[in-house]
């Protein structure tokens, strides 16, 4: 592995799926293999289970890790090209990244949506500066568009509570990615990202979110999208819950009339649903209480795993980089 921005990357999913649940029965079994190599952690926006399990991750694999709160520690950055810096920003990005060019092995970054700009957005003005100015190989630990390693977590999470084996199993598990209410306009990131990921899986996958809030197809491509929530989590093994704002009308929010937060009766409908978040969560207002401490949830779960995917990802590019 080269690099991790998204599933594209991943040479074989169900491998990568094995190889991090072997390192969650062992997560120090590798602790040699980053030796001498640093990691660079990035960070332009908040984060708390990406920040401490990356960290956890490289940690138990040996590597030396920075973490670099770019937005409150480091000198505002300019990121447009050709910018006459003459006001508020005082390093270019790409001066920044030639930088950690000299001081890390990899390099990990964090960045959001600014869901002001929909080319900016869905061109990942970003991470693409990272990806065009790293001389190291670039891991995406969330992007304007996509979070690959909550995706990874998320399919290590499904396998592990579902059963594949076919001579056990007459049918695929379905799972049912639901929009949530919200009290702001949420980016598209998780939503879009699961969706690909969960095409690579074999599972049924389903969609369901109001008029009005549909994903870029250039993510969910031909999956089935159900404008009834009630109708899509009939007979549903998961409940992915996420909430994002409009893609047609970039980041707006449309009104609702109808009650799409996930509730105990609502549970009712399926196949007793397990149900999950990436967190953070507003309580009862995505999701209600009772669900979330209930014994559906495997949320926390979801949480724990977000080490192994990090970890997994980590030794596939420590394996490429020791190889050279």
């Amino acid at each position: 592995m080269k690099k991790f921005t998204s599933v594209s990357d991943v040479e074989n999913l169900q491998e990568i799926i094995k190889k991090a649940l072997q390192i969650k029965e062992n997560p120090l079994s590798e602790t040699k293999k980053g030796k001498g190599k640093t990691i660079g952690l990035v960070f332009l926006n908040s984060s708390l289970r990406t920040r401490l399990s990356s960290q956890i991750a490289a940690q138990n694999l040996g590597l030396n890790v920075l973490t670099l709160n770019a937005a409150q520690e480091a000198w505002n950055l300019e990121f447009a090209d050709g910018a006459v810096m003459n006001g508020d920003t005082v390093e270019h990005i790409k001066d920044a990244i030639e930088v950690l060019n000299q001081y890390c092995d990899i390099i990990a970054v964090r960045c959001f949506a600014g869901m002001k700009s929909k080319e900016d957005d869905v061109n990942e003005s970003i991470l693409s500066q990272f990806e065009q100015h790293a001389k190291v190989p670039v891991i995406s630990l969330e992007s304007a568009t996509r979070h690959p390693l909550q995706s990874l977590a998320d399919c290590i999470t499904i396998t592990e509570n579902w059963h594949f084996d076919k001579l056990s199993v007459n049918r695929k598990p379905k799972v049912v990615l639901t929009w949530a209410p919200h009290i702001k306009p949420i980016a598209h990131a998780v939503g879009n990202s699961f969706a690909e990921w969960m095409q690579e899986m074999d599972v049924d996958f389903v969609i369901t979110n109001p008029e009005g809030y549909d994903l870029d197809k250039n993510f969910t491509k031909d999956m089935k999208v159900i404008h009834n929530q009630d109708e899509a989590l009939k007979d549903a093994d998961f409940i992915y819950v996420k909430n994002w704002s409009s893609f047609d009308e970039y980041a707006a929010m449309p009104e609702v009339k109808e009650s799409w937060m996930l509730t105990n009766e609502k549970l009712e409908k399926t196949n007793n649903a397990k149900v999950m978040h990436c967190l953070p969560v507003r309580r009862n207002v995505e999701l209600s209480d009772e669900v979330m401490d209930g014994e559906n949830s495997i949320i926390y779960q979801q949480a724990k795993n977000r080490i192994f995917s990090a970890q997994a990802v980590f030794s596939e590019i420590l394996d490429e980089i020791n190889s050279k």
